[in-house]
C-alpha cells in the first residue's frame, strides 16, 4: 500500500513540508497509508468544527434547535451592546449565520491568542458583549468564535456538551473511544478546536460523510444534513482552494471535493465523485501546497 503514496511522500520530502500522517480510502477500502513515525492522536484543531456541525444536524433532527435559533433565545446578559446604524446586536444572530461564519464581525472574536489571554471565563457573555460591524449573512469572515458559541448555543438548547452528546451519536460506532475534547473555563465544549483523534480515526469520520452519515447499515447522521453542510452556502474570497466557497463549518474545493480542515495542515478531503477520502495529519502552515500535492499525485491513483 505504502508504494501507491511515493509520489505524495516524494514531493512533500522535496518541498520540505512536515507531513506526519497520510490515509487513502477509495470506495471504502484503505488503498495507501503513509506515516513518518507513527499515527498517532494529535490536536485536530478546526478539523473540530466539522464535528461540531454533525451535532447540530442531530439537535435539528430532534428539533431541539433550527437553522432561526438565535443566540437572544437563550442567551440574556445586562451588557447588550447599543444599536446605531453601523452596528448590530449579537442577541439576533441566527444559527445559520454562525454556520456559515457570516456574523457580521471585522475582527472575529474569541481567536486562539484571545482565549488564551481572555480574563472574562464566560466566553458567551464575553462574545455577546461585542457588536456587530454589519449585518449578519452577508459577507463570509472566518471566526472560530462563531463556532464557540455554536456550541454553547447547543448545550443550551440540549444540556449537554458537544463532546457528551456525540460520544454515543457518533464517536463510540465509529470505533473512536475515550476522546479527548478541550473546553472553556465554564465546561463548554471548544468546539472549534482542541479535538484529539488519530489520523485513522479521522479517516473514519471522512467515509462516514462520503457515505452520507450511514455508518454498518446504521444512519448515524441525516443524510440531509451532510448534503447541506457539505455544499457551498457562502462564496470565499481567499486563494486557491480557499475561494472555492464555504459550507457549514466545511470548506469547499477543488475536483468536486470539500473538506474539514485545521491549522498546521490536519486535513480531511472528501472526493464523492471519485468515492475517496484523504485524510492527512501535519505541523505545516504550507497547507495549499499539501493540496497541491494531493491534487497531483494522489488523484491520479484513485482509478
Amino acid at each position: 500500500m505504502t508504494n501507491k503514496l511515493n509520489g505524495f511522500v516524494h514531493k512533500i520530502m522535496n518541498e520540505h513540508l512536515n507531513v506526519l500522517s497520510a490515509r487513502v480510502l477509495h470506495n471504502g477500502n484503505l488503498i495507501a497509508q503513509w506515516d513518518r513515525n507513527q499515527d498517532t492522536r494529535r490536536l485536530q484543531h478546526s478539523i473540530s468544527k466539522s464535528f461540531t456541525c454533525m451535532a447540530v444536524g442531530l439537535a435539528i433532527e430532534e428539533g431541539l434547535l433550527h437553522l432561526n435559533s438565535t443566540l437572544g433565545d437563550y442567551f440574556t446578559y445586562d451588557n447588550v451592546p447599543s444599536i446605531s446604524e453601523t452596528s448590530f446586536p449579537p442577541q439576533q444572530l441566527m444559527l445559520v449565520d454562525l454556520l456559515r461564519m457570516s456574523s457580521g464581525h471585522d475582527n472575529p472574536p474569541l481567536h486562539v491568542e484571545e482565549r488564551a489571554s481572555l480574563e472574562e471565563k464566560d466566553w458567551v457573555k464575553y462574545y455577546m458583549s461585542l457588536p456587530l460591524d454589519r449585518m449578519p449573512g452577508k459577507q463570509f469572515t472566518y471566526s472560530s468564535g462563531d463556532t464557540f458559541m455554536i456550541s454553547a448555543l447547543f448545550q443550551a438548547a440540549t444540556g449537554q456538551t458537544v463532546k457528551d452528546y456525540l460520544t454515543p451519536s457518533l464517536f463510540e460506532p465509529l470505533g473512536i473511544h475515550d476522546v479527548d475534547w478541550e473546553t472553556s473555563p465554564l465546561g463548554v465544549t471548544l468546539g472549534c478546536a482542541g479535538l484529539w483523534i488519530s489520523n485513522e480515526e479521522l479517516s473514519r469520520f471522512g467515509q462516514l460523510l462520503l457515505q452520507e452519515g450511514n455508518w454498518k447499515g446504521q444512519q448515524l447522521i441525516p443524510a440531509e444534513w451532510i448534503r447541506c453542510a457539505t455544499r457551498r452556502q457562502i462564496i470565499t474570497s481567499g486563494d486557491g482552494d480557499w475561494g472555492k466557497g464555504y459550507g457549514f463549518q466545511f470548506w469547499m474545493c477543488s475536483y468536486n471535493a470539500y473538506r474539514a480542515d485545521g491549522a498546521h495542515g490536519q486535513l480531511c478531503i472528501i472526493l464523492p465523485t471519485r468515492q475517496a477520502v484523504i485524510s492527512i495529519n501535519s505541523e505545516e502552515d504550507q497547507m495549499q501546497k499539501i493540496l497541491d500535492a494531493v491534487w497531483t499525485e494522489i488523484l491520479p491513483i484513485l482509478s
